[in-house]
């Protein structure tokens, strides 16, 4: 179906009218003939000169032909391009920005290609995992070929809307919210990624209607609020365990520091059950919540 569409699908193709700066001297001298027969035409028909009634006519022709050129004109923008028909059929594209001049039984339409920001609006999608989000997304974007923008799409400013709806649709499906299978990129840490992926998707659609795709990026992005609550809770338990477990770490360090440095300056000597005793209650101080309250051992360890 792509490739039939692409087909059929209608190419731009350089063309434009003459130069506007010559024909306004075209301009100029038609109007400067007609002005000098309307003056020199009746005094000559008073003095009998030969060729006076060609003069006369002058203006009944120049003024026409003034009146032909006038209307013809046209201007070009920068940044603005000119899709050129003649009946129906289609002649090419004028980019070239300044005064220029065609027929006027030609048809001129007017594009802008200028580059375009639009942030899509937010939509609530399933991840990979089936979890209800939100996600919005910022293109930016521009008319690459007038041909297809005009007579390949009905509203080419619409469809891109349309397409940008459905590409963001198709990627948030494609990624989890966070959390994903080892090596997998995930919309919330991967924003670069997503966004190239994006990009390539929305520019693959937007295609046919003669449209470039220059930027995607996420601009919104947020579990819905019928699960934001719960998955809050998971974040705050998961990095409750990353704090726990890197405590655990720092302190068994500390604890195998502790015994080496007593153990080689011979500060005391330890068996086995008072290293035990020793780790189990450096253990209990560093790891514990609440701060640790110091006991006034008058025995021994051994009864």
């Amino acid at each position: 179906m792509t490739d039939q569409v692409m087909l059929n699908s209608t190419r731009e193709k350089p063309v434009g009218g003459v130069s506007g700066g010559s024909m306004l001297l075209v301009l100029l001298a038609l109007v400067a003939i007609a002005v000098l027969g309307g003056i020199a035409g009746p005094q000559m028909i008073d003095q009998g000169a030969p060729g006076a009634f060609l003069v006369m006519i002058l203006p009944f022709v120049c003024v026409p032909l003034a009146l032909f050129v006038l209307i013809s004109f046209y201007a070009v923008q920068p940044n603005q391009a000119v899709v050129i028909t003649l009946f129906g059929n289609y002649k090419g594209t004028d980019r070239r920005t300044g005064l220029r001049w065609l027929p006027f039984w030609y048809g001129r339409k007017r594009f802008s290609v200028r580059v375009r920001n639009v942030t899509s609006e937010t939509l609530k999608v399933n991840d990979q995992r089936g979890n209800p989000i939100e996600i919005a997304a910022n293109i930016v974007w521009r008319v690459a070929d007038t041909a297809q923008a005009m007579f390949d799409v009905d509203d080419y400013a619409a469809f891109v809307n349309i397409q940008i709806e459905t590409a963001l649709r198709e990627v948030a499906r494609q990624y989890a919210y966070d959390h994903a299978d080892e090596g997998q990129p995930t919309l919330r840490d991967d924003a670069e990624i997503v966004g190239e992926r994006l990009k390539q998707d929305l520019a693959a659609r937007v295609a046919v209607a003669g449209v470039a795709v220059d930027e995607a990026h996420l601009m919104h992005l947020a579990y819905a609020p019928e699960i934001a609550g719960s998955m809050l809770k998971r974040q705050q338990a998961e990095a409750v365990i990353a704090a726990r477990q890197m405590i655990v770490v720092g302190a068994v360090g500390m604890v195998e520091h502790a015994l080496q440095a007593l153990s080689e300056r011979g500060v005391v000597e330890l068996d086995d059950e008072r290293k035990a005793s020793m780790v189990s209650n450096l253990l209990v101080v560093l790891c514990g919540d609440k701060e640790a309250q110091p006991v006034l051992n008058t025995g021994t360890l051994y009864g």
